[in-house]
């Protein structure tokens, strides 16, 4: 079995990967770890914008990749086949593309709960992820 886990790098990444790290032992399954980075609009392909702007997303983006690493090297140290990931673009379809690039069975990731407010000008990943994928989710509840 193949599962996809999707982390925002953020605090609830560790209860998403606990639960990844769960299904996985259950199921004897691959994990893939990934983080969808998206720079700023102005600075994609890094040819506009001062020096200081650009190495700035460079130092996030190693932050990140970073993190990610991290996680993998945990579970893999804990006998869980697991990839890090980071790719940068729209984390909806990203996320999409991914899972049937690899195949997965599921995809893991987490839901902030945002109210409809929020949800209405920020969108929700998870919302749209469900609306997009063709295999299914297992979204965690952060709060």
């Amino acid at each position: 079995m193949k599962l996809l886990v999707a982390v925002d790098c953020s605090d609830s990444t560790q209860k998403v990967v606990n639960k990844a790290q769960e299904m996985a032992k259950a199921l004897s399954a691959t994990l893939w770890i990934i983080h969808v980075a998206q720079p700023e609009p102005d600075f994609v392909g890094y040819e506009t914008g001062p020096q200081t702007e650009r190495d700035y997303v460079a130092q996030r983006f190693r932050t990140e990749h970073s993190q990610i690493q991290e996680i993998a090297e945990i579970l893999r140290n804990q006998g869980i086949e697991t990839t890090a990931l980071l790719i940068q673009g729209p984390t909806v379809e990203t996320i999409i593309t991914e899972a049937k690039k690899l195949e997965a069975d599921m995809i893991i990731m987490g839901s902030h709960g945002r109210n409809p407010i929020s949800e209405l000008f920020l969108g929700s990943v998870s919302k749209g992820v469900i609306s997009q994928s063709n295999c299914p989710i297992l979204v965690v509840p952060i709060h």
